[in-house]
């Protein structure tokens, strides 16, 4: 990852722990919010105190603020450029505040009186923490970018010019900061080789959104259809990948989720976080450009390089949206502009033709031709 200055980030990171009316969520995600106007970042002292461990104190009646950690100490009052460095009396150029119940410090003047690290994810569109030996991340969205409390799921139909060809797709567009959503893997009839049809899956796990997986032996006359690629479910490896170089899709218990190799993959797992996975590939968009190299990743297959069919894809937009999308007929260069077009900075081809099906509050938007091995899946609570 590419480290960054605090001076140069034009972003201002609040809690995602307040929705719209202002009013605190159980469970809510954290996030922060990319201001480019005001060129000041802040982030709330809950942050600090939960992510990061810092001593944190907040006095409602003197409004002072005092952040420690070992021998350092950084003291503030709410609203005043003035503050304090262990015994040190310094000036900012950004004011802490208090709005929703929660109290927001500049951040840069925290990292330098800290010795806090930080880094620029890129490819996640996120704020990286480092924390000694710890690593945490804080999401980061667009001023612009709203928190539905209502309609954390949307579906819809969409075309796409592609060169000379009009394409048609369906979509289900899911926000991942909403406190509601949560991402897991749905395993056929609960074991590695079985089939099941793609809404049973979804049913019996509770699902309210499901789109197909990974490859698999879809074609053996064998009862047992070894699928291919990686698959973690629930934080554990319950398929093995013969190490190729295939794109893959990760996410952790809280919703981050990103597109990676499958060369990264073992080593990811091994670090700890990853709750779901699936690997599938090619990978069709990385930061926002596309990069089709089927041939690269290992495909050989007709189906995938060269030929048109149905289509299956999984996206991330730059302000931490899901993107599903299945599509009737489509090339993988046509598919990955589709996709681009749809607003996926990060993207990749899941498994298609007769497997392709997309699922959606009780019934299919696309229908699978078959029985299918696994799916990625989205639960919405109350």
């Amino acid at each position: 990852m590419k480290r960054i200055t605090i001076a140069a980030l034009g972003i201002t990171l609040i809690a995602g722990a307040l929705l719209q009316s202002g009013q605190a969520e159980a469970g809510a995600r954290s996030y922060g919010y990319m201001d480019m106007k005001s060129n000041r970042t802040f982030v709330p002292i809950r942050y600090l105190s939960e992510q990061l461990k810092y001593d944190v104190n907040w006095d409602p009646k003197t409004k002072g603020i005092e952040i420690s950690k070992g021998e350092d100490k950084v003291s503030f009052t709410l609203g005043q450029k003035k503050a304090k460095v262990n015994d040190t009396v310094k000036e900012m150029d950004a004011v802490p505040f208090r709005e929703g119940g929660t109290t927001y410090v500049p951040i840069r003047f925290v990292s330098e009186a800290m010795k806090l690290q930080l880094e620029w994810d890129k490819a996640g569109s996120a704020l990286v923490f480092q924390n000694g030996q710890d690593a945490h991340k804080l999401p980061v969205i667009s001023t612009t970018r709203k928190i539905s409390a209502s309609t954390p799921i949307k579906q819809k139909h969409q075309s796409f010019n592609v060169g000379s060809k009009r394409l048609s797709a369906t979509i289900v567009e899911i926000d991942l900061l909403h406190p509601n959503i949560r991402l897991g893997v749905g395993i056929a009839k609960g074991k590695t080789g079985a089939v099941d049809s793609l809404k049973h899956m979804a049913t019996v796990n509770g699902a309210k959104v499901a789109i197909n997986g990974t490859f698999f032996d879809a074609y053996t006359k064998s009862s047992v259809k070894v699928p291919y690629g990686y698959i973690v479910n629930n934080g554990k490896m319950v398929h093995q990948s013969s190490g190729d170089k295939r794109a893959a899709i990760i996410f952790t218990k809280d919703n981050q989720v990103e597109i990676i190799s499958g060369e990264e993959f073992p080593e990811r797992f091994e670090e700890g976080g990853v709750y779901g996975g699936l690997q599938a590939g090619p990978r069709l968009v990385t930061n926002g450009k596309v990069t089709v190299n089927p041939v690269k990743e290992g495909f050989k297959d007709p189906k995938i390089v060269t030929s048109g069919g149905a289509r299956s894809a999984v996206g991330i937009t730059k302000d931490h949206k899901l993107i599903l999308m299945t599509t009737s007929s489509a090339t993988i260069p046509q598919l990955a502009n589709a996709m681009k077009q749809a607003g996926a900075y990060q993207a990749m081809n899941l498994d298609g033709g007769a497997s392709s099906g997309l699922y959606y509050n009780g019934k299919y938007l696309t229908s699978p031709g078959r029985e299918i091995s696994n799916a990625l899946l989205v639960y919405r609570g109350k």
